[in-house]
């Protein structure tokens, strides 16, 4: 079992800058894969990046060039940070580790002047 809890979520206006911050516990030395997905209103969840315990990472098109994601494997930590924001990123955002299907709470992001 591994526990999430994502933080860092919050109000900004376009073209502002946020940084997610997850921390996972419980069976941390099996966790390989770390990963971002968002769900707006009305919408499905989809990925938004993902990173490998060698630090190998993955992100989605929408995103690309704005949001970075990144992990500190001593502090079983993945971070997301995301830079010039833009409304159409308005979501909640959630931290997951897809080999334990653990997923976060959750945390909102509102883009929006």
């Amino acid at each position: 079992q591994v526990q999430l809890v994502e933080s860092g979520g919050g109000l900004v206006q376009p073209g502002g800058s946020l940084r997610l911050s997850c921390a996972a516990s419980g069976d941390i030395f099996r966790i390989t894969v770390m990963g971002w997905y968002r769900q707006a209103p009305g919408k499905q969840r989809d990925m938004v990046a993902s990173i490998t315990t060698w630090l190998s990472t993955n992100t989605a098109d929408s995103v690309k060039g704005r949001f970075t994601i990144s992990r500190d494997n001593a502090k079983n930590t993945v971070y997301l940070q995301m830079n010039s924001l833009k409304p159409e990123d308005t979501a909640v955002y959630y931290c997951t580790v897809p080999s334990f299907d653990s997923w976060g709470q959750g945390t909102q992001v509102i883009v929006s002047s």
